[in-house]
Formats: structure tokens, sequence, C-alpha cells
């Protein structure tokens, strides 16, 4: 193993995936797990990156074979003791015995690493397999599987790069959703759990999921791209938005039923709107913008303290148009139930207010008026997401039987919350957008005041 460290760090550096950029890596394997072929060695290493000033770790697979994999040059690594070592997802060696591990529950010891399949259906029997281009966080492996009963489908394995600590809400989400018989989700087939060192817990070992398997959707367009078309048109797009909402009550109504729910006691709500004041005083300093209004977001935010909260539950939790796909054959489908990114794994579990995904939703149609006018100003798409908003939320009290418009004085600190949220990120990043969520932030504050004066 020592012997292919050192091919590792300068290839991890240039990969997407790779967390810190610009850095150079400073890695040690902490554990690994291998088997055999014909023509060499497959394996999986698990990799400590100290360069950061938050240590990363991240999952390598690797295939190290005696002659080279044709046409994988790409996905060539370098080379060690003779062998050539591959990225793993480009070689159809460990692409196949990841499918294989998850179907037939396969338990799997390495050094220092354990590792177990779980089968939540029947994926098919592994024809071919590619690689999905141009994932950021993880690598993407699709495949084409002959079914049970020998028609060709696809199946797509999300190889996790970056390893936390406890359970992937990507992963229990959706598989409860299947398991709960949703339609409104990818099927999902199958995922891998793994144990391994962790000297800074308690009990030394850390457990988390390394991949998962899921109906791989050809053919279908996000959400995102088809309301920018629609609104960039000036087409109707209120009964898909009424439809999107239909899907995503759906979406909460299994997942609570499946998940279950909990009551939203002091210490959860108090912890929520913490959180909110965390955020806002960080955009009053970071963003001049937002500063004026500061004190009537923390109003809001006082009169959602004294609101009655619904029921907490397992929610999407960072749900956008981007996050939906509009299919042929069974209308809108939710994706990736990995949470916001910046929140650690073990709180994008935990359960919440499903008015959190209704106010990110709504905030991505005012994204699609906002782009459109950074594309082409002369456009005013205001009024058209004015429409899309009410038509979503029409369709969200429809499927799930709760007027969330009553629920006013919630749905707007939620909202306040995402586009302050989006302020900050904006100023870093996007300055000259900044004035997309800023003019939400006025817009819901002022209303907010007109309610306590009226």
């Amino acid at each position: 193993m020592s012997t292919v460290a050192p091919s590792l760090a300068g290839w991890m550096a240039r990969q997407r995936w790779y967390a810190s950029k610009g850095r150079t890596p400073r890695i040690s394997v902490i554990g690994s797990m291998e088997s055999s072929f014909d023509d060499g060695i497959v394996m999986t290493l698990l990799v400590l990156d100290e360069g950061p000033t938050v240590p990363v770790l991240y999952q390598v697979p690797l295939v190290a074979r005696m002659s080279p994999l044709p046409g994988g040059d790409a996905a060539f690594i370098g080379s060690s003791d003779g062998l050539y070592l591959y990225d793993g997802p480009h070689d159809p060696v460990y692409a196949a015995g990841l499918l294989n591990t998850l179907a037939s529950e396969r338990h799997v010891d390495g050094s220092d690493v354990t590792a177990d399949g779980h089968r939540v259906g029947d994926a098919g029997r592994y024809v071919r397999s590619k690689v999905l281009e141009g994932e950021q966080s993880n690598t993407s492996i699709v495949y084409q599987v002959q079914a049970a009963d020998d028609t060709p489908a696809q199946v797509v394995a999300k190889v996790f790069r970056v390893l936390h600590h406890g359970d992937n809400p990507d992963v229990t989400s959706q598989a409860a959703l299947t398991a709960g018989g949703s339609t409104r989700v990818p099927e999902a087939f199958g995922y891998l759990t793994a144990s391994w060192p962790d000297p800074g817990r308690e009990e030394g070992r850390a457990h988390g999921h390394l991949a998962f398997a899921q109906e791989f959707l050809a053919g279908s367009t996000d959400a995102w791209r088809v309301a920018l078309n629609a609104a960039r048109h000036g087409t109707d797009f209120t009964e898909a938005a009424r439809d999107l909402g239909l899907a995503v009550a759906a979406v909460h109504a299994t997942l609570a039923s499946q998940l279950g729910t909990v009551a939203a006691t002091p210490d959860a709500i108090e912890g929520a709107l913490a959180s909110m004041r965390r955020r806002i005083a960080t955009a009053a300093r970071e963003v001049p913008e937002v500063e004026p209004f500061a004190e009537g977001a923390l109003a809001v935010y006082e009169a959602a303290a004294q609101a009655d909260w619904p029921a907490l539950q397992r929610i999407h939790g960072d749900l956008h148009l981007g996050q939906a796909l509009q299919t042929p054959a069974r209308g809108w489908i939710l994706l990736d139930f990995e949470g916001e990114p910046l929140r650690p794994m073990p709180e994008r579990s935990r359960p919440d207010v499903t008015l959190r995904d209704v106010a990110g939703m709504l905030r991505s149609f005012d994204y699609v008026a906002g782009s459109l006018a950074q594309e082409r100003p002369r456009i005013d798409a205001a009024a058209w997401a004015h429409a899309a908003r009410r038509a979503f939320v029409d369709g969200y009290i429809e499927g799930s039987g709760v007027d969330v418009r009553a629920q006013r004085a919630l749905l707007d600190a939620f909202e306040i919350d995402k586009a302050v949220y989006e302020a900050i990120y904006e100023s870093r990043n996007r300055p000259g957008w900044v004035g997309i969520p800023v003019a939400a932030v006025e817009r819901l504050v002022s209303r907010g005041a007109g309610a306590r004066t009226a």
C-alpha cells in the first residue's frame, strides 16, 4: 500500500471532487479493502488529507492492473511496482464488483475497514458501465443492465468521494421513499456502508456510506432549465408549478409515514431561530445591501417564534428547481436528498420543518426571474415568477392538505433565511447577482411589517 500512496497526491489535487483546491494534498492511507482478479487487484483506499486546516477523508477506489486498461488513458493515475493504476469507477472490473457487492449484500473485511452491501431492489445484471462526466463532489457510474424480464435498463451508482461519519440522507431518504412506494424519486437499488478508524471519536470508529445505486432516468430535463425556458418565452408555467407542488407534498407525506415525525420542542424551535439570527448577523456585516433590513428580519423571526410550529420530519433540505427532473412517464421527480452542503452530515438527517423545502422552491422561482434579468435586462419575468410561486403553493396545499398560507409567519421566516443565505453566497461569489436575494429580503420584511401594523 505504501508504494501506491505516493502516486495519489498529485492526481487527487487535479480531480474535480478534491475539496481543497489550490492546496497540495498531504495524505496518508488510514484503511483499505482489496480483492484480486485475473489481471490485477481492486483496491478501495480511505485517504486522509491533512493539508487543509480541517482534515478531509476521501474514498479512492482504484484498480492496479498488470497490463494497461484499453481506452483507460483518461483514468490513468500512475505506475507502481510494475502495476498500472486506474481510477476505479472508470474500470469495468471495479464497477461490476460494486454493483455485485450491493446486490449480494456481501460483507467485506479489509485493513482497518469493514464494509457491507445492502440490497433495496433488483438492479439487474451488469452489461457495461461509464462514468457520468461533470460532477463536482462525487463520482457517478452509469450502468447498462439487463433487468429480470430481460429488458435493457439503466442504473446509476453514486460513489461518495468525501466521507463523513453518520448516515447520508441522500441514501436513507431515498431508500425510505422507495420502500414506501413513492414514484416521485428514482427507485433505490442498494447502498454500501463502512466502518473505519477515527481516533477523534469516543468509540474510536466512524460509520458512514460509501456508495448508493438507484434508477437512472435518461431523457429527463431538470426543472431549472424547463422553468427558465418557459420564462424566457413567456410560456405559462402555472400547471407545471402546481404539479411540482403536488410532487413535493407527496414526498413529504411518504417521508413522514416511513421515518416518522416528532413534536417541535422549544429547544428545536430555538435552535432553528438561532441559526437564522446568526445568518442575518453575518449578512449584515458582509453585505451592505442587507444591513438596512436586518432589524426587520429579526422582527419576522420573533413573529415566527410565537407561531404554532408543525411536527418535524425528514425533509429534502436543499430543495430548488435544480433538484427536480421532468420525466415523460412519471412527471416531476425529486433528486439529491443530501441536504444543505455546508451543514455537518449528522445535522442533515435531523427532523425539520417541511416549510423549509417550500421556501427553497419559492426562492428558486424568484431566481428564474432574476437570472433572466441578468441574461436579458429588457425582459421582466416578475409576474411569471409570482404566478409560478402561487401555483406551486396551491399544488402543495392540495397535495398535503395543509394550508401553508395560514402559516405565513413561519414561511416568511424560512424564505427570508434562504434569501439571506443566497445574499452571502452572491456577495462572495457573484456580486452582480446580490440584488436578486436582497430584493426578496426587502419584499418579505416589508410584508411582515405591514402585517404587524395592520
